[in-house]
């Protein structure tokens, strides 16, 4: 549910352990539009990782010298890449930023990519398109303002490609935003229960600080920036609102029935865990906001 489908062919031999309740959910929440939107605002809610890419979003609209800063004002488009974009809610959050973002959204999974068609298409969104592509080919040269990320490359063996294929789809001074776990844990690689770890979608176990930096340096980015995400009171956090609920509807899907009980304890604790998480600076962390500029 938190992380994009896998963008590279070599890793669908791997057991999903989210798929089984993707689908679930997407059996739930695709009934009508409402609960679809019901959907991106749960997501918002409860996944960490939304908290610092929306954070982080907001910035580069502070900063960016385009006028549509301020939302749905100015007249300038701004051409954004959704890379990985899995059920659509970042591009269902940029696309209400703003009337002149327009938005690409890419992932290899067709089934779901005709989905997010219809249901922007039911909602009345023009400004976004869902298509089929694989990142390590994709390319348009000089084109986006702006490339969005998360959880995404950690499913990708030739990342490097990817990056490369960002910097030419870029135009002069445009921003690739990257949420990805880091070394430190972020595929629950250090989680002594082996049954309880994620890194069987992974093709890596997460990305040092200073390892993406220099991958993106080589291929072309003049500038980069990473910080720490999910820091001691992050990590509370996504065990209560994501590890444990998954753990619990992989072992039976009668805790569907549970869920809205045990999100009503625990719920209170990971917003309050989830929001100190994204006002502090943490000296290490088991996820990583990275940016870098063209």
């Amino acid at each position: 549910m938190g992380h994009a489908p896998s963008l590279q062919d070599k890793t669908t031999k791997c057991i999903m352990q989210y798929d089984p309740i993707k689908k679930s959910l997407g059996t739930i929440f695709n009934n009508s539009p409402w609960l679809r939107i019901l959907l991106y605002r749960l997501l918002n809610l409860l996944l960490l990782r939304t908290w610092h890419v929306k954070k982080a979003l907001k910035r580069w609209i502070k900063d960016s010298p385009l006028p549509f800063r301020g939302g749905a004002g100015g007249g300038v488009c701004s051409r954004i890449l959704d890379a990985g974009s899995g059920f659509g809610q970042y591009s269902y959050f940029l696309s209400n930023m703003s009337r002149h973002f327009h938005i690409d959204a890419v992932d290899v999974k067709e089934e779901q990519m005709e989905d997010c068609n219809r249901f922007f298409n039911t909602v009345g969104i023009t400004n976004v398109q869902f298509a089929v592509a694989d990142l390590t080919t994709y390319m348009k040269a000089g084109f986006y303002d702006l490339i969005l990320a998360v959880d995404v490359m950690e499913h990708i063996l030739e990342d490097e490609k990817v990056f490369h294929n960002f910097y030419l789809s870029l135009k002069p001074g445009g921003l690739v935003l990257i949420a990805t776990p880091s070394d430190q844990g972020g595929s629950d690689v250090h989680d002594h229960d082996a049954e309880s770890s994620f890194i069987d979608e992974h093709v890596r176990d997460g990305y040092n600080i200073g390892e993406i930096g220099e991958k993106l340096k080589r291929a072309g980015f003049g500038k980069t920036e990473a910080r720490y995400t999910y820091g001691k009171p992050g990590q509370i956090g996504w065990k209560l609102s994501m590890k444990y609920p998954i753990k619990m509807l992989n072992s039976s899907k009668i805790f569907f029935l549970i869920l809205p009980f045990y999100y009503l304890l625990t719920f209170p604790v990971a917003l309050v865990c989830n929001w100190l998480d994204v006002n502090m600076k943490h000296a290490s962390g088991t996820g990583l906001i990275v940016r870098a500029w063209k």
